[in-house]
């Protein structure tokens, strides 16, 4: 499998936009699987509460490779991160609540050992028969998995002599499970929820035009790449969430005391200078929801203009409809972050209605993002999305055209 062509985009020097990687459809025609020890890297960092999953969708999306390889006769050691121990061993981020997790989707046994390598995994991994399944401890119970630490990755690879990659979400980190070991193992190949997510982030690649975007979130920091780079490929896109406050600040209008960056005031004016130049409507809001405080307010309400003693807290309903419309008219919608401090019911309602648009649109839609995910599943219009990306940080580096180092490690010849 080839990821997308990135034609669009002008990489700066020594940025490799296109890698050549091999599909885990294409490994099983090519290798007898049964029997081989298969060690599949997936995201299964799912949200725990009192030890009970509270959200199983990252289970549900790994479904497909597991089944894909059982059927095959895999023998497969399954492992993934939870959280961020930090190289501690902590008990409340164990994964041994997701084998029991997974045992019922799969409806089939799996095996759970208590530790990610050594000897106790090898030995566990030695008794694996085929199409069976041994998840691993948490990889961030070790240091080593996220300083990339070489002998960790040799640990991690003597287990097996197959490697598939279903990670996308984590596929923007250079770890040892997700870079480090791949050089050490036989074959690899990318799992069918990364390859899922290749074909489908394309979209934001070569888009059908008109390409429409939404970002939102609390900081113009953690968005400026993407927003730079989709301002040299979009026709729209509609600035929400706290980041939008600096933008609206850097254009000499009143925030109040909305959350802003004072060090990106310069970013946004050259950002929206670089828009008008590209004929690219970059839209702010025109109203907001403003509270005078956030825990207990005594005052909400929605304005024009945002009073010196008041935050913004998402944005206002004529600003919504703008942005609804901008959604339906996209042949192409990618969205990620909220357009509001959406946890709370009040300040929630931009998200949702853009949640509604985006999914009406007859145009091909793409959402990543944990809070843009939540507020599709929360309206219920999940089933109404192209696609629901699973790596918010991953998807938006995908779509700035930086290799992935998850990505790049498959690039080899087999």
């Amino acid at each position: 499998m080839r990821a997308p062509a990135l034609a669009p985009i002008v990489p700066p020097p020594g940025v490799m936009l296109l890698v050549p990687i091999q599909s885990l459809e294409t490994l099983i025609e090519k290798i007898d699987l049964r029997g081989r020890r298969v060690f599949v890297r997936a995201d299964l960092n799912v949200p725990l509460k009192d030890g009970r999953i509270t959200d199983d969708s990252r289970i549900r999306a790994s479904l497909p490779t597991l089944e894909r390889l059982r059927d095959a006769g895999a023998r497969i050691l399954l492992a993934s991160h939870l959280g961020r121990p930090k190289g501690q061993r902590v008990p409340e981020l164990s994964l041994e609540p997701v084998a029991t997790a997974l045992a019922g989707r799969l409806d089939c046994p799996v095996h759970f050992v208590g530790d990610c390598i050594g000897d106790e995994v090898e030995a566990a991994a030695a008794r694996l028969a085929d199409g069976g399944i041994l998840l691993l401890e948490n990889l961030r119970f070790h240091a080593g998995e996220t300083a990339n630490d070489p002998d960790f990755a040799r640990a991690l690879a003597r287990l097996a002599d197959t490697y598939v990659n279903d990670a996308f979400g984590t596929a923007h980190r250079a770890h040892a499970s997700t870079a480090g070991m791949v050089p050490f193992i036989d074959h690899v190949a990318a799992g069918l929820l990364m390859q899922k997510e290749l074909d489908a982030l394309g979209a934001a690649l070569h888009p059908e035009r008109p390409f429409v975007c939404f970002l939102g979130g609390a900081k113009v920091s953690d968005k400026l790449g993407v927003l730079e780079a989709l301002i040299e490929r979009a026709e729209t896109i509609g600035v929400g969430g706290a980041m939008a406050y600096t933008f609206l600040l850097a254009r000499g209008e009143s925030v109040g005391r909305s959350l802003v960056e004072p060090e990106r005031l310069d970013d946004a004016k050259r950002m929206l200078a670089r828009a008008d130049e590209r004929d690219c409507r970059l839209m702010l809001p025109s109203d907001h929801v403003v509270c005078d405080r956030l825990e207990n307010p005594t005052a909400i309400r929605t304005v024009e203009t945002i009073p010196e003693d008041m935050m913004g807290v998402d944005i206002g309903p004529e600003t919504a409809e703008r942005y609804a419309e901008a959604a339906l008219a996209g042949r192409t919608i990618l969205w990620n972050g909220p357009m509001g401090i959406f946890e709370i019911d009040a300040f929630s309602k931009g998200t949702e209605r853009l949640a509604r648009a985006v999914a009406a649109s007859k145009g091909r839609s793409i959402v990543g993002g944990g809070d843009s995910l939540a507020a599709v599943n929360k309206v219920g219009v999940a089933r109404d999305i192209d696609h629901l990306s699973t790596g918010g940080g991953a998807s938006l580096e995908f779509v700035q055209g930086l290799t992935l180092p998850g990505i790049a490690a498959l690039d080899r010849p087999e």
